[in-house]
């Protein structure tokens, strides 16, 4: 699984999704070449959230494309997703480790070398870098920059995944600067035709 770690990874908010239907969406960015998929509900109870997950990992399966779940450890297993991701302010990557076990697929949010290095020597498969561009997918973010995704690039081995505000207009200069993965939101969830927009994203990796 881990070396399906890389190209554009999807995030799925129902509440950017402008009422369509989740596990279509991840249905139609798989088919525009999404490589990988993320479930992130901020809002609804997980009890809500799991038939949903479970749907989605199915989509996944079928395509063999890691399905992640947002923060929330226990849902991941409930839905039998392939890993979670996590942000600095959730449970630690070494914990949720010992919950996964060494198969499951744990990415952390960081905001610089020394959060990903740490986050790597807990056993993180992938960090996360950003926000290298403003975004309203999430109010709380810290600012990063490119330099910044170099610094981290440099500073692990494992994949890095750069996150926040990426688009068509910038995804060259993200991936130009060492991101082995880009996390896109609305980029692709909002937009009128998800299918076409993932594959003019997912195309750039092939440049």
């Amino acid at each position: 699984m881990r070396d399906r770690l890389k190209g554009l990874y999807v995030i799925i908010d129902p509440d950017l999704a402008r009422g369509r239907d989740a596990v279509q969406i991840a249905r139609e960015a798989i088919a525009g070449g999404a490589s990988m998929v993320q479930l992130r509900d901020k809002v609804r109870e997980k009890g809500l959230q799991l038939p949903i997950a479970t749907q989605i990992l199915a989509v996944c399966r079928d395509a063999g494309v890691p399905l992640i779940i947002n923060d929330h450890v226990d849902l991941a297993l409930a839905a039998g997703a392939d890993g979670v991701h996590l942000g600095q302010k959730d449970l630690p990557v070494s914990a949720v480790r010992q919950l996964l076990g060494p198969t499951g697929v744990i990415g952390c949010s960081t905001n610089n070398a020394n959060e990903a290095k740490k986050a790597v020597a807990d056993g993180a498969d992938y960090v996360s870098l950003g926000r290298l561009f403003p975004t309203g997918s999430k109010a709380d973010t810290r600012p990063a920059t490119l330099d910044t995704l170099r610094a981290v690039k440099a500073s692990v081995d494992v994949p890095v995944c750069a996150i926040g505000g990426i688009n068509e207009s910038n995804i060259d200069d993200v991936i130009a600067a060492g991101a082995d993965i880009v996390s896109v939101i609305s980029a692709v969830v909002a937009t009128p035709d998800v299918r076409a927009a993932t594959r003019v994203l997912a195309s750039r990796f092939e440049r």
